[in-house]
């Protein structure tokens, strides 16, 4: 079984980590048993956060009797040290410990730090000193944010999207968590569900020792599939290889990684999956793609306000209402 070491933070763990935002849309019994049944095959680090509606409250109703054989990870967007402790309190109350391993802040605007106007480090390391945290972490969306968390010696991990169709500058990131023995935790192995050889997916992971991936579970299948990489993990052959390569160049540019910050939308737009249409199509995603539901959501696109909330709030700078304009266009020409 492959194991990560999460840099000065001494976390050792499987490298296999459990992403716990989709358990939030399946029963309190369905996810008990998923989250069970990852923990039985060796999974040690399970990572949510307070906007996870019911995520955590589900951790603690499957977990927390075996609380001490496991890495408990969550995050707070509150951008008050009032708020900050009030999303932590609750954190522990609805997962049932007294204490978190890793603490992150949930894709900050900024980087906050000791003795900011914000408040935000100071509190963080206050609750620190209080035992309710061990590590002090964050999370980002964006690369200029995620290299100062690096290189300012603050942080103790650094939880960013990495996939292997990630720009050079973002797959430069594990190297210099490496260097500076932060620890590196990758979301969106799998781009928001539009790479779906999960071998390749799991291939390029084992080539950044210092990676922890977190997969976004939300089927006991989609579990099954990355334990069964733990004592055989595939090696990047030329098969693999050429998957990667054909995805990189089919994903390549512009393109939406369904990470949510544009939500929700005041037309009721189901940004995510319209902006990502065109590529879902050209993926033979068909089927999926032409129900009667989401016929209805793509119809809703010439509604769009032109408000610039979704462009305004989107971590990678998309023109967002013009790669939804141009989705629609592509999704009608491809029904007719």
């Amino acid at each position: 079984m492959l194991k990560v070491t999460l840099g000065r933070t001494g976390i050792t763990v499987n490298k296999n980590g459990f992403g716990a935002l989709p358990i939030q849309r399946v029963s309190k019994e369905e996810a008990a048993k998923i989250l069970r049944k990852a923990y039985d095959n060796g999974v040690e680090y399970f990572d949510t956060a307070r906007a996870y509606t019911d995520s955590e409250e589900k951790i603690g109703y499957a977990l927390s009797d075996v609380r001490s054989n496991i890495y408990l990870a969550t995050k707070s967007k509150s951008l008050t040290p009032e708020g900050l402790r009030k999303d932590l309190e609750t954190s522990l109350r609805t997962m049932k410990t007294d204490y978190v391993d890793v603490f992150q802040f949930h894709n900050p605007p900024f980087l906050p730090k000791p003795g900011g106007e914000d408040g935000l480090y100071d509190e963080a390391l206050k609750m620190q000193q209080e035992g309710k945290l061990r590590f002090i972490s964050t999370t980002s969306h964006k690369i200029h944010i995620a290299n100062e968390a690096i290189s300012s010696g603050l942080y103790a991990t650094l939880q960013y999207p990495f996939s292997y169709i990630a720009a050079p500058a973002e797959l430069e990131l594990a190297k210099k968590c490496k260097e500076a023995n932060v620890g590196f935790i990758g979301m969106k192995g799998l781009a928001g569900g539009l790479l779906k050889n999960s071998a390749a997916v799991y291939a390029f992971a084992c080539l950044h020792d210092n990676l922890l991936p977190i997969w976004g579970i939300q089927k006991e299948s989609e579990l099954d599939e990355f334990l069964s990489y733990q004592d055989n993990p595939p090696v990047l052959d030329e098969k693999l290889q050429d998957q990667i390569n054909k995805d990189k160049t089919e994903l390549s540019g512009d393109f939406c990684r369904a990470c949510g910050y544009c939500m929700p939308c005041p037309a009721g737009i189901n940004i995510p999956h319209a902006a990502r249409m065109s590529l879902f199509l050209r993926r033979s995603l068909v089927a999926p793609n032409i129900t009667p539901e989401v016929q209805e959501m793509m119809h809703r696109i010439p509604n769009c306000l032109h408000c610039n909330h979704c462009k305004n709030n989107c971590p990678y700078g998309l023109d967002t209402p013009t790669l939804l304009a141009a989705n629609y266009k592509d999704w009608l020409t491809f029904l007719k």
